[in-house]
């Protein structure tokens, strides 16, 4: 697997994304990533291939364990982010935030994140590239007792979640544990 301390990503884009995603890989390039480039690569292209195609392809090289984690773009980053989630051990989310793309890896364990080029400027993007890339789950910038042992329960489940045994549970679904969760309201001395 290609995986992020070796500094290897999967990228992809529509020719919406295209700028975005080509502005964002100079600057990882820069900072010595390697990147695969399974998406649009010219803005040229006089047929460029469609987003869901693209986001398929690259749900696919994560639920075959070829990358640990993909940067995808198209215009609003939701179209790409659906197809890529069609895909079995993908845990996609659009982000507009550097908070959200903190969150989405540190409490949610993202492996696929979209950004959409109609939306997100390229120094933002940056940012919420390299926060994505920076942090791993649990990393601990929340205050919450109990926010890694939560999130990784939930990223559990989720992982191990099978629609149809769900369907034939009367759609409860099989819990793998439980945490304790002490309110989550900011201590005063917390900064």
């Amino acid at each position: 697997m290609k995986t992020i301390k070796d500094k290897e990503i999967l990228v992809a884009a529509d020719i919406a994304g295209f700028a975005l995603k080509e502005a964002i890989v100079a600057h990882l390039k820069e900072k010595g990533w390697k990147i695969t480039d399974i998406g649009v690569r010219d803005a040229d292209d006089p047929n460029p291939e469609m987003f869901h195609r693209i986001g398929l392809k690259v749900g696919a090289k994560i639920a075959e364990r070829e990358f640990e984690r993909a940067l995808i773009f198209c215009g609003t980053g939701m179209g790409i982010h659906i197809a890529a989630s069609k895909c079995p051990h993908v845990h996609a989310a659009v982000v507009e935030s550097p908070h959200s793309a903190l969150r989405a890896i540190t409490g949610n364990n993202v492996n696929v994140l979209a950004m959409g080029g109609h939306y997100i400027g390229h120094n933002l993007g940056i940012e919420i590239a390299d926060l994505f890339l920076e942090h791993n789950m649990g990393d601990g910038y929340e205050w919450w007792p109990n926010f890694y042992e939560f999130h990784k329960l939930a990223y559990d489940e989720l992982e191990a979640f099978d629609y149809e045994e769900f369907k034939k549970n009367g759609f409860e679904l099989k819990h793998l544990g439980e945490v304790d969760l002490p309110g989550c309201a900011k201590p005063s001395d917390v900064k």
